[in-house]
């Protein structure tokens, strides 16, 4: 009996952990374990309210530059599938959680969470009170924050925050983009998924992604909607893409500020009314800044699978994944019309109210309607343009982690491509089940 308990207790305890601490910019203090690979890690620190889905989370490249703190309670309770990731390899900066499972019990499961973070190199720490931080998060705004196993001294940590380089101003879509252009299709998506995921509809549309740092799901659910894919890196000019005679255009979502990406935007511009264009998360602040508007800094960011849309054309409410920092003033685009002033430009929901889908009348590329809004704070979630074929939303549809609400844009994105002015009138209660077996 006594070797039996030994194994058992073997086999649910955890392993031995090195203490490690995190440390913010303001001097705020968390100790707890290392629960990753060793070292000492600056980043701007962010939370993420998914309840699963933390693989995805972890290896979205969208979170390049940050440390992410998960505020669901336990993480690492069904393991790591490799085709559950988003990208090759993880690029945020590190990750934090209450508390971290080391025996996953999952039939797809390959290994655990903590043996993926100490064969990447990612850092991590355990028993951090992730609620008090996420508290601390959501009163005094994002902020530089430092994990280490390595330096202990709060004092020596703080000053390290404080000297880290800022997310605004800096390109970060440049170290997770594609180097050259690639093709994505039906071959590509995963067998795994099978079970669970009915086959692909046929390849109709040729589509050419700007690589931004897609996840891999937003290419499968192009796949899956009859796109035949090829990425391009970010930087790729306008009249090279035009020469590949795509059906369609898709920007796709990536880290940081928008501002600094200027290789895409710029390059939107010149896309903008010459072939259909879908955007989504830093596509749709792509499209956003190539028609002149203002894209601002949210003071602590959406991130998570529940966030509540409205879609102002149908009145349908849909639950979200989103993952971004930024966020478009729909004001800033242009005169609004078919709308009553707003005491907050900042804040939509008084239009949600009113039924209105204002629309802006923009300069260079005619009206730009708000078509979705946030319904925890008012911003601007999605915008589609009356004059030219191109639209673009601030979350992710494919919703890995998520809800599959939005399931619809994808749909919506084909009739776009075939020319159809009521793309975007779809029944998404019935479109969010297409293409799962049940």
């Amino acid at each position: 009996m006594g070797i039996l308990a030994d194994k058992m207790r073997a086999a649910t305890s955890k392993p031995p952990a090195g203490d490690a601490l995190l440390v913010l910019e303001d001097g705020t203090a968390f100790r707890g374990k290392s629960c990753g690979a060793p070292g000492e890690v600056l980043g701007e620190v962010c939370f993420n309210t998914s309840v699963e889905g933390y693989l995805e989370v972890v290896s979205d490249p969208s979170y390049a530059g940050q440390i992410v703190a998960m505020t669901y309670p336990q993480i690492g309770n069904y393991g790591v599938n490799l085709d559950d990731a988003q990208a090759t390899h993880p690029a945020l900066r590190g990750l934090v959680v209450r508390d971290m499972c080391y025996t996953p019990s999952n039939w797809r499961s390959s290994e655990s969470l903590p043996e993926y973070l100490w064969r990447e190199g990612l850092i991590a720490i355990e028993d951090v009170d992730t609620r008090a931080l996420v508290q601390h998060v959501r009163d005094h705004g994002a902020m530089s924050a430092v994990i280490s196993t390595e330096d202990l001294s709060v004092e020596s940590l703080v000053a390290k925050a404080r000297a880290a380089e800022p997310i605004v101003g800096v390109n970060l879509v440049r170290t997770v983009s594609c180097a050259e252009p690639r093709e994505f299709g039906a071959a590509d998506l995963a067998g795994s998924k099978a079970f669970a995921m009915a086959p692909p509809a046929d390849e109709r549309y040729r589509v050419v992604a700007y690589d931004c740092g897609i996840k891999r799901s937003i290419l499968e659910g192009l796949v899956r909607a009859g796109c035949q894919v090829t990425l391009v890196p970010w930087d790729t000019p306008a009249e090279k893409v035009l020469a590949m005679a795509p059906d369609g255009v898709f920007l796709s979502n990536g880290p940081g500020d928008p501002s600094a990406v200027a290789g895409t935007y710029e390059q939107v511009e010149k896309l903008l009314g010459e072939v259909p264009l879908f955007g989504i998360c830093l596509g749709h602040q792509m499209i956003c800044k190539a028609a002149g508007g203002t894209v601002e800094k949210l003071k602590f960011g959406h991130h998570g699978g529940n966030q509540p849309v409205i879609n102002l054309l149908t009145g349908r409410v849909e639950i979200t994944a989103q993952n971004h920092g930024f966020n478009l003033v729909f004001p800033s685009l242009g005169a609004v019309e078919g709308a009553p002033a707003l005491a907050d430009p900042s804040d939509l929901r008084s239009w949600v109210d009113t039924g209105a889908a204002p629309i802006a009348a923009n300069a260079r590329y005619g009206g730009i309607r708000l078509t979705h809004v946030n319904l925890n704070d008012g911003t601007a979630e999605g915008i589609a343009f009356t004059d030219i074929p191109a639209f673009s939303v601030q979350y992710h549809p494919e919703a890995c982690p998520g809800p599959t609400d939005s399931h619809y844009l994808f749909t919506a994105f084909t009739r776009l491509m075939d020319g159809k002015a009521d793309y975007l009138d779809i029944d998404i209660a019935k479109d969010r089940l297409e293409g799962w077996r049940f």
